[in-house]
This record gives structure tokens, C-alpha cells and sequence, in this order.
């Protein structure tokens, strides 16, 4: 019976590693686009959770707040632009998503002060992916490809 426990503990532990592991690796390890601009189930929802949390800041059309490489009056700079004019497709998706996950504070140099929130407690991480793949989808391809290859040079 004691023999029976340890085995089934062993088992247990084994597949809680196995699940742990598989969520980090699909974290961490480049495989698949979860952010797909072809996906259009994907790409409408982001469109809608775009619209209802990120446009008052970064504009409806992705074009950001007005002078947004200059800080405003109260120190903070603004929110860029997700289009082609911005520098959003210089940073891998997995950095877009950290940024909108947990805040920019999370991934800013020291001193860098920005109203961007923490999404994490707000939209889950189908709905950051979704939101990301929007904003690709409105890049021509050859943006998307120069995203693509500094993603992969990251990941190197």
C-alpha cells in the first residue's frame, strides 16, 4: 500500500511538472504566432477589447496621443502609436504582451513614466493576444516581417 502511494505521488508530481513546464515553454519559447493577424475570429476580438480599453489612449485608429515622444506637462510621456509610426512592431510580441499584461513599468528604463495600466487583472491572455493581433493585422507585411525578425533576433 505504502508502495502504491509513492507511486502514485511520484506520477502526480511527474505530471504537475510536465503541465508546469508545457505553461512556460508556451510562454517562453517561440512556437506559433498567438498573436495571428491572419486569424479573423482573432482579430475581431481584438478589434472590440482594442476599442473598449485601448483607444481612448492610443486612438482609434491606432495613431496614439498627439506629440508622443515628448513628455507631457506632468512628466509622463504619452500613449505612441501602434501603427507603421510608431515603434510598437520594434518589440517582440512576447514584450507587447509583458507591457500589457503587468504595466510598462514592468519593462521601462528607470525613471520612464507613462500612464500605461496593468491590463493583467482586466483582460485575460486570449484577449491580450487578441488585442496584439489587431493592431498586426493593420501593419502592410513588410512591417510585419521586420516585427518578426526582431523577434527572432531576441530569441536568439
Amino acid at each position: 500500500m505504502k508502495r502504491h502511494r509513492s507511486v502514485i505521488w511520484m506520477w502526480s508530481a511527474t505530471l504537475a511538472l510536465l503541465v508546469a513546464g508545457g505553461a512556460v515553454a508556451w510562454i517562453l519559447i517561440p512556437g506559433g504566432d498567438r498573436a495571428d493577424p491572419t486569424n479573423a475570429a482573432q482579430v475581431a476580438l481584438g478589434k472590440a477589447v482594442y476599442t473598449q480599453h485601448c483607444a481612448s489612449c492610443h486612438g482609434t485608429n491606432l495613431e496614439g496621443q498627439p506629440n508622443w515622444q515628448s513628455r507631457k506637462p506632468d512628466g509622463k510621456m504619452p500613449a505612441p502609436p501602434h501603427d507603421t509610426t510608431g515603434h510598437t512592431w520594434h518589440h517582440p510580441d512576447e514584450v507587447l504582451f509583458g507591457i500589457t499584461k503587468q504595466g510598462i513599468a514592468a519593462f521601462a528604463p528607470a525613471g520612464y513614466e507613462s500612464d500605461m495600466p496593468s491590463f493583467g487583472g482586466v483582460l485575460t491572455d486570449e484577449e491580450i493576444w487578441a488585442v496584439l493581433a489587431y493592431i498586426k493585422m493593420v501593419w502592410p507585411d513588410e512591417i510585419r516581417r521586420r516585427q518578426a525578425a526582431v523577434a527572432e533576433g531576441v530569441r536568439r
